[in-house]
């Protein structure tokens, strides 16, 4: 399952030690006990939900936000690169990044409309790269899908960030690379949470899920923050918008899982609190099954509060966005 852009597309990932919304009180956030994954020698093992208390995802923002203000300064400072590829080039490489955005992403593509031309361009790019890397995991070539692959695509990212681009689109997006201060680190947990999502299909709880969040939508709104821009007058911290665009991933995230509940089932996948269906009466069976009882509505509709609480969220920082960049931002939420 995934959902990248939510924003559009689909990726995937999961574990954290997100913030927990207890049953009873989903407006209410709390810190959950240290949980640590086991360590394996041959292969990549899943984080630790949270490092001294402080949640996996939320220290990735962190770092994200520090690497993105540098990348920004070093910018001003007229270190960035020059763009070396023909104009005639660079326009088909977006055109077409424009086609496969309003192909596949029809709701999303309406909101880039109301963009500047700059920042139209490098979301369609940001866009395409992330339904590329969905793709993998999801497409119809899933089934060739491997360790190697995956390694190799991230080879490929690092290339587009040194500015050595495998095709066209690909140019599209080393060219955003060098006109806005991006990081490579949320495009690299993106492609971490497809390895993870090829690994797991089950969440014991919430904590878990809101980490695959991170990874699979979370990230599409720490990479869009710098093509967004933050207001001058911003009136909250850097950290803060950053953390509204992350909150709104995640709820579309949610939205996703919640929508598509029958979809992954018949995949034999899951994406649903384990503990939460179980306080309800409820098992994997009953998802499977497909039957709507009066448990399985209640627990729905504890779950649609949660995303909705993510959702305000996002608004609240919204309004901070370069004032160019807000109705867009409106029209996805």
């Amino acid at each position: 399952m995934s959902s990248t852009f939510s924003l559009a597309p689909k990726p995937y990932i999961r574990e954290s030690n997100g913030k927990l919304l207890p049953r009873k009180s989903m407006l209410t956030t709390i810190r959950a006990e240290v949980i640590t994954a086991p360590k394996q020698r041959s292969m990549r093992v899943f984080p630790e939900l949270s490092i001294q208390g402080i949640p996996v995802a939320d220290l990735h923002v962190q770092e994200i936000v520090q690497r993105q203000s540098k990348t920004y300064n070093m910018a001003n400072e007229g270190t960035s690169q020059k763009s070396q590829f023909d104009p005639s080039f660079l326009e088909e490489a977006y055109e077409r990044c424009r086609n496969i955005c309003a192909e596949y992403a029809k709701t999303f593509y309406l909101g880039t409309l109301l963009m500047t031309e700059e920042r139209q361009k490098a979301i369609w790019a940001i866009y395409v790269w992330c339904r590329r890397t969905d793709e993998l995991v999801d497409g119809p070539n899933s089934g060739h899908m491997s360790s190697e692959v995956l390694d190799r695509w991230e080879e490929r990212l690092q290339d587009i960030f040194e500015g050595r681009p495998y095709d066209m689109l690909d140019a599209a997006l080393t060219h955003t690379v060098l006109n806005f201060p991006l990081d490579i680190k949320p495009f690299r947990d993106m492609i971490e949470g497809m390895r993870m999502d090829t690994r797991k299909c089950r969440y014991q709880n919430f904590q878990e899920l809101y980490l695959y969040c991170y990874y699979v939508a979370g990230t599409v709104g720490l990479m869009s923050v710098p093509v967004m821009g933050i207001a001058p007058d911003s009136l909250i911290s850097t950290q803060s918008t950053y953390d509204a665009a992350l909150y709104l991933g995640i709820g579309n995230q949610l939205t996703n899982i919640l929508r598509d509940v029958g979809e992954d089932a018949a995949r034999g996948r899951v994406y649903l609190p384990q503990d939460e269906l179980a306080q309800f009466g409820l098992c994997d069976k009953d998802v499977f099954s497909r039957k709507v009882s009066d448990q399985w509505r209640e627990f729905m509709k504890e779950q649609i509060t949660r995303a909705r609480h993510y959702f305000n969220l996002a608004e609240e920082g919204a309004s901070q966005l370069d004032k160019d960049s807000r109705w867009p931002v409106y029209t996805l939420l």
